[in-house]
């Protein structure tokens, strides 16, 4: 149990809200959801389904200028993908009237006043936290002039950035937020669900926690950067007289060697430093999903995190651990090669059909065939022409067992004027297939393979980290963090796979064995498909 449920129970065992719980997943749609939003997500749809309760999506759609449908439609898709279904979808947007009939109710009380200074003369009024503030020249407004001035602000009478509506707290608070904030700002821009109705656009300090109480909500949780913020939250639920829902801070999830920022991911994009938002190397949930994580993988993740109340952060490592860990159950076994030599086993002729499994951890996987011929596609590097005590598997004279079938020994390799092999030759012993007597002799390396007849060309995209620095952000002067971006972060190779791999389940997993675990990639063609590699088969 942690401390967000130790709140919860304790609230339920004293009858607070009726005994309920209802939480809400509030994000702005101004880019895609990253894996810091999907530990938010499986908390707040998680405690929501722990305690009987309901877990609402609210969009924070209060900025114009930055949203847009598709981020809209992208975080339903990331949500539904992950699991979870909200109890209602709501949108700040859809409060628009009601904060601003509370707007002017507050002016109206002489608890909001229009102010005519600039944005900076504003900043600077604040002064510092060991210092009060001053307060602005407009403060004293009537609350006629103040009714008035705003009304004209809503009927765009004015231009952008003349005037902004505060409310009047006070400037000597230690708290920044606390000192005379913004409650509603001009901006003449279309909106993606109201159009141009407005002229002014709530803050999101205005916004947030009345839509909280509209909704009902009994628990407002949220990262442990808007701590700051809730004694504004409170004091404009107090202050209005309105439903009080309590907010709660939990430590936000930061990834070593991964960028977080909307701003930076959204930087990435546009200077196509990635193929697009969901690019396999993004911390994007969709970026996620398209390099092969699964969804169970992502809740494991969030769930061994855990939930803090003060900001850590964790090794990347641990994501992909629990993306191993699932994929482990789930995914069906295969063969590729991906650095492929030609393998000729001599004293072999015709072709026959052997059984694979298709996933030793369920059996309900069952078998799939898997020709065998004379040509073979193998890995270059399981074989060394010169190899010391340490190399287990292929070198001239030594025997290795073929995955599934025989035990081969090399006899000799063809090489090309350069001197690179071109063919490793062997023979086969036919009395050690697998299942058979004396298949189980002793060798010390079993390798894999794919029929060179048989087996289909694939696009194999190999990714590591996007950054070499496990802080991205620790730049040297002058430097951002982009001058710590890895120019290897991708490595495109064409391999050789099952003839059996098709286009038919594009959201099966696999593991290629021996190598990790791959996803067939949304680029693919009747030609060629194309895999991501989700993780390896070992840290």
């Amino acid at each position: 149990m942690n401390f967000i449920e130790e709140i919860i129970e304790k609230d339920l065992a004293n009858g607070k809200n009726g005994s309920k719980v209802h939480t809400r997943f509030p994000p702005e749609p101004n880019g895609y959801l990253h894996i810091g939003h999907a530990k938010s997500i499986c908390l707040n749809f998680g405690i929501a389904k722990k305690y009987n309760g309901l877990c609402n999506l609210r969009f924070d759609d209060t900025n114009p200028v930055k949203e847009d449908v598709e981020y809209v439609d992208s975080i339903k898709e990331d949500i539904q993908w992950l699991g979870f279904q909200w109890a209602e979808e709501h949108y700040a947007s859809d409060y628009f009237d009601q904060l601003y009939q509370w707007a002017e109710q507050l002016i109206q009380e002489g608890l909001a006043y229009v102010d005519d200074q600039t944005q900076e003369e504003i900043s600077a009024g604040r002064g510092v936290p060991t210092k009060p503030g001053t307060e602005s020249p407009y403060r004293n407004r009537s609350i006629e002039e103040n009714l008035d001035l705003f009304r004209r602000m809503k009927a765009g009478e004015f231009p952008d950035g003349s005037r902004v509506l505060r409310a009047k707290i006070g400037m000597d608070s230690p708290n920044m937020h606390m000192r005379d904030p913004i409650m509603y700002r001009i901006l003449h821009a279309h909106h993606h669900r109201t159009g141009d109705k407005w002229n002014i656009y709530p803050m999101y300090d205005f916004a947030h926690g009345q839509s909280d109480s509209i909704e009902g909500i009994t628990h407002s949780i949220c990262t442990l950067e808007f701590e700051v913020h809730r004694p504004l939250y409170d004091w404009f639920c107090e202050a209005l007289k309105i439903h009080h829902p309590q907010q709660i801070e939990f430590a936000r999830l930061n990834l070593n060697y991964t960028i977080m920022s909307k701003r930076k991911l959204m930087k990435l994009v546009q200077d196509k430093h990635v193929m697009g938002w969901d690019d396999p190397r993004m911390p994007t949930i969709c970026g996620l999903r398209r390099r092969g994580y699964t969804p169970q993988s992502v809740r494991n993740f969030a769930e061994t995190v855990g939930i803090a109340k003060r900001d850590n952060i964790i090794d990347v490592s641990l994501l992909e651990f629990c993306a191993r860990e699932d994929l482990n159950k789930v995914a069906t076994r295969t063969m590729a090669v991906l650095d492929p030599v030609k393998l000729i086993i001599d004293n072999y002729e015709g072709e026959e059909m052997l059984n694979a499994v298709n996933n030793p951890e369920n059996p309900e996987a069952g078998t799939r065939p898997i020709p065998f011929t004379k040509e073979l596609w193998m890995e270059r590097a399981d074989f060394r022409e010169v190899a010391d005590k340490k190399f287990y598997r292929l070198t001239i004279g030594g025997e290795v067992r073929l995955k599934y079938a025989y035990i081969i020994k090399c006899t000799h390799i063809d090489k090309d004027a350069d001197g690179n092999i071109t063919a490793i030759h062997a023979t086969y012993d036919p009395e050690t297939k697998s299942g058979m007597p004396l298949s189980n002799r002793k060798v010390k390396a079993t390798i894999h393979w794919v029929s060179a007849q048989h087996a289909k060309k694939a696009e194999i995209r190999l990714f590591e980290r996007l950054f070499l620095k496990s802080d991205p952000d620790d730049c040297e002067e002058g430097q951002t963090f982009l001058d710590s971006l890895n120019p290897n972060s991708l490595t495109i190779q064409d391999g050789w796979i099952e003839e059996g791999l098709t286009l038919d389940n594009p959201e099966r997993h696999y593991q290629f064995e021996r190598i990790g675990y791959f996803c067939i990639d949304r680029d693919s063609t009747a030609d060629k498909i194309v895999f991501n590699k989700t993780v390896g088969l070992k840290q």
